[in-house]
Formats: structure tokens, C-alpha cells, sequence
């Protein structure tokens, strides 16, 4: 099958900002880009024990444990559609933000009012929000429900606690048998290292593996997202095809590769004074992408006190709140923005009779018509306020494009780390909150940490 790349980059925009001495300077970091790229293609970087998502798209089509892999999935959500008008997702970050970004950015982000065939998806565990759970849970009273559990280690505060009101409520309302048939635990494959994957084998529950050399924000194309994606009726094959062929072709150097170009302009504006990066979107479906994003660059790239900050907008909505700073704020910051070429559908505006709104100069315009003027005339605007622009055209929102932008963006990521300078796998940070978290809750002292005495210290602070 011919597939034609989706993703393309325009960098137009920056041409008022990039002098003739940037452009010299260009060859030095697009040396350095390609020493990255080869840093992920051999595998001799730092995190080098996490780039299991580098082939795995490919591998998908070759290893049988994969190919298996995907049939268990495909199985498993076939069942979940079946019995349940309600499936819960408990899981944080990478555990979550991949499943709910492509359901919303393939299906729509009214998905549980639009779709009638799927059931109903809730993610809970992303927060320790008693109402947010106590709403969700008034929902699932009454209905059928399951649970896909996603935690490597299965002791992540949020989605833990969360799991263990869920499985009680399970247990409540159905048999034991009834409740193996309703609970999905993806977790280590190592029952030592993984109390989910302990309670999941005690209990009988279904389990698929979060791979050790894949980490949760890189995770979207293994179960961790292709489970709930496939429970909402999303072809999982379509997805893994786009990622594929990204995988084929960004992998490749040239100074062509649009995926490498990226990296490339967004360290250029770096170096530049831009440390902010704004994904805009046009399109309320892809909030959720856009989160994802914020993840898997701010997560990656904010150590040593180094990385571009992610941040994001929906335009035109934020235009009517941001815009003014990203207009005329300070000028720390860059956009990146995603165009849509094709909407999924359209609605052409009516003509007024009696003319009296004033807006007799759209009849006739479709609604897409003008959201792609609005974009034009805001990347106009911003760029003569000072605020560089680079745009990526894609064709449509689908599973082979939302399959080559994960990758696009992975692949960026990655290469863009090691530009910096940086370990793009691992999060030291995160476990500074954790361990105070931890101690004020009154974990009790392990190997690693003494928390009651971590606790003392804290509380002497507050």
C-alpha cells in the first residue's frame, strides 16, 4: 500500500528571525542533530535502555510476542465492548495522556456523548480529586462497567488509590468470576517488582506488559494506549501502520526529513533567547494531544536547568485570553503550530435575509474556510509581534496520521534531548514530590528511603 506523508513542515515563518548568521550557525546544529539521530539509531546514548519504541512500530508486522501481542489487545477490547457500557482508565502521565489523546483527536473530544456503539471511557487517577472520582463513580452505579489499571510498579499514588475504590466497587456488584472478566492490569512483567502484577496474578486478572525499555510517556503504541484506543472502536492497525512508516522514513538523515528539522529549529530558537515552546491547535480535539506533547518534551528535556518550556493554546478560543501576551508579552517564546488541512466534516454558513448581524461578507464560507483564515491571520500577527512560528501541515484527523505524528514527535524528542545535552528518559525530578509526598503520608522506611525521618524534616518547613 502507497503511504504518502502526512506531516509537513513549513518553516516560512522564521525567516524574519533566522539572520545569515544563524544560517551558518545552521550547519553546526544540524551536525549536531545527526550525531543525535545516530545516538538513538545505535543506541549509545544516555537512557540507551529505553528505546524500545525506536523499532517497535516496525517489529509490530515481524516479532510473533508482538504479533501476539496485538491479537490479545484487539481480543481484550472486543470483550470490554461487549459487557460494558462504562470502561474506567486509571493510570497518570504516560499511562493515560497517549489513549485519551488519540480517542479525542481520532473520534472527537465529546466522544462519550457522540459515540453510541463503544462504551462510555473515564480516566480517573491523573488526580486525588475526591469529587472527580465521586462523579465518575455516580456514573458507573447503574451501569456495567470495567477497569483497564495501568501502573508499572502498581504503587503510583494516584492511580493505586484510585484502583483500590474501583476494585472494591467491582467486587460489590459482581462475582469473583464476574470481576476477573472486568479488570485489565498492564504493568512490569515482574511480579517482584510490581505489586499490580502480584495482585493481577493472585486474582486471575487479564495482563498485558509495559515493556522495561519503553518508558510511560513513549508508551502510547504499546497496550498502555492501544488497549483503551481499541476499546473505542479505533483500528489499532491503522495507527501502528502510520507509526511504521514514520519509523521508515525519520530514521533516515537528510536535511530533508522534516522530523529532524524540528529538532533542528526549535534548539536554533533556543539558543536564541525562545525558551518557551506554545503548540496552537484550531481544533478542540486536540487539547488532549497537545497535553501529551507538553509531557513528553517538558518531561524530557527540563533537567540541569536546561529545556524549552511546553505550554499549548486552542485557537481561536485562546486567542481571546493568551493572545494578547503571545502578541505583545515578552519575547521568550516560539509557536508550533498544527494545521489541519481537512476538517472531518463541514458546515457551510447560511445567508442572513434580513442583514442585519453584519457578517454578510462569510455567506457562503464554510466553517473550515474560516478557521484556516483566522490561523493565517494569526500566524501573520504573531510573527510581527515578535513571536517566530513553525507550522505542520497534516492532512486529517485519522489513525495513520495520529500513528506518524506520535512517532514525529517521539523521534523529535529524543534527538532534540541529546541536542541539549540531556538524558531524554529519564525524570529525576518527579521523585522529589513523591518522596516528600510519601513521607508526609507516613510511608514507612525501605531500602532506599527513611521517611519518618524525611518527615520530620519536611514538617519542620511547614
Amino acid at each position: 500500500m502507497v503511504f504518502l506523508q502526512v506531516i509537513k513542515l513549513n518553516e516560512k515563518y522564521l525567516k524574519d528571525f533566522i539572520s545569515a548568521d544563524d544560517k551558518q550557525k545552521l550547519d553546526s546544529v544540524w551536525k549536531e542533530a545527526e550525531a543525535a539521530l545516530n545516538k538513538v539509531k545505535d543506541r549509545t546514548g544516555a537512557g540507551k535502555d529505553m528505546l524500545g519504541w525506536v523499532d517497535l512500530p516496525g517489529n509490530y508486522a515481524k516479532k510473533p510476542e508482538l504479533i501476539n501481542e496485538l491479537d490479545r489487545i484487539k481480543a481484550a477490547a472486543e470483550k470490554i465492548r461487549k459487557n460494558s457500557e462504562v470502561v474506567i482508565v486509571a493510570g497518570i502521565g504516560g499511562s493515560y495522556l497517549g489513549s485519551r489523546a488519540a480517542i479525542e483527536f481520532i473520534k472527537s473530544h465529546l466522544y462519550n456523548n457522540t459515540e453510541k456503539d463503544t462504551p462510555d471511557i473515564y480516566f480517573l487517577g491523573n488526580s486525588i480529586s475526591t469529587d472527580n472520582l465521586n462523579e465518575i463513580i455516580k456514573i458507573c452505579e447503574k451501569k456495567n462497567f470495567s477497569v483497564i489499571v495501568i501502573s508499572k510498579s502498581g504503587t503510583t499514588t494516584e492511580p493505586a488509590i484510585v484502583f483500590r475504590i474501583l476494585r472494591g466497587l467491582l467486587e460489590k456488584k459482581y462475582n469473583s468470576e464476574e470481576v476477573k472478566e472486568r479488570i485489565f492490569a498492564i504493568t512490569d512483567k515482574n511480579g517482584e517488582k510490581s505489586k499490580l502484577k502480584a495482585l493481577a496474578d493472585l486474582k486471575g486478572y487479564e495482563k498485558f506488559v509495559v515493556p522495561d525499555d519503553i518508558g510511560g510517556r513513549y508508551s502510547v503504541l504499546t497496550a498502555v494506549g492501544l488497549l483503551p484506543i481499541a476499546v473505542a472502536g479505533i483500528d489499532i492497525d491503522e495507527i501502528i501502520e502510520g507509526a511504521a512508516f514514520a519509523e521508515k522514513t525519520y530514521l533516515e538523515f537528510s536535511k530533508n526529513n522534516d522530523c529532524l528539522k524540528y529538532a533542528v529549529l526549535r534548539n536554533l530558537l533556543y539558543q536564541k533567547g525562545k525558551s518557551v515552546e506554545i503548540m496552537a491547535a484550531y481544533e478542540p480535539a486536540l487539547a488532549m494531544m497537545n497535553e501529551w506533547w507538553k509531557q513528553l518534551f517538558g518531561e524530557s528535556e527540563g533537567k540541569n536547568k536546561l529545556g524549552i518550556y511546553t505550554s499549548s493554546v486552542i485557537f481561536t478560543t485562546d486567542l481571546h485570553s493568551l493572545g494578547q501576551f503571545i502578541q505583545d508579552g515578552s519575547r521568550i517564546m516560539f509557536e508550533t503550530v498544527i494545521n489541519i488541512e481537512n476538517s472531518q466534516s463541514d458546515f457551510v454558513i447560511p445567508a442572513d435575509s434580513e442583514k442585519i448581524d453584519g457578517m454578510d461578507y462569510v455567506d457562503g464560507m464554510t466553517l473550515h474556510e474560516v478557521n484556516y483564515k483566522a490561523m493565517l491571520g494569526t500566524v501573520i500577527a504573531h510573527t510581527d509581534g515578535g513571536t517566530p512560528n513553525i507550522i505542520l501541515n497534516i492532512n486529517k484527523r485519522d489513525e495513520k496520521t495520529f500513528g506518524e505524528l506520535v512517532y514525529f514527535f517521539e523521534l523529535a524528542c529524543a534527538v532534540s534531548g541529546y541536542m541539549l545535552g540531556v538524558n531524554p528518559f529519564d525524570q529525576p525530578g518527579v521523585e522529589d514530590y513523591k518522596t516528600n509526598m510519601f513521607a508526609l503520608l507516613g510511608r514507612p522506611a525501605d531500602k532506599d528511603k527513611n521517611y519518618p525521618e524525611i518527615r520530620k524534616e519536611i514538617e519542620k518547613r511547614i
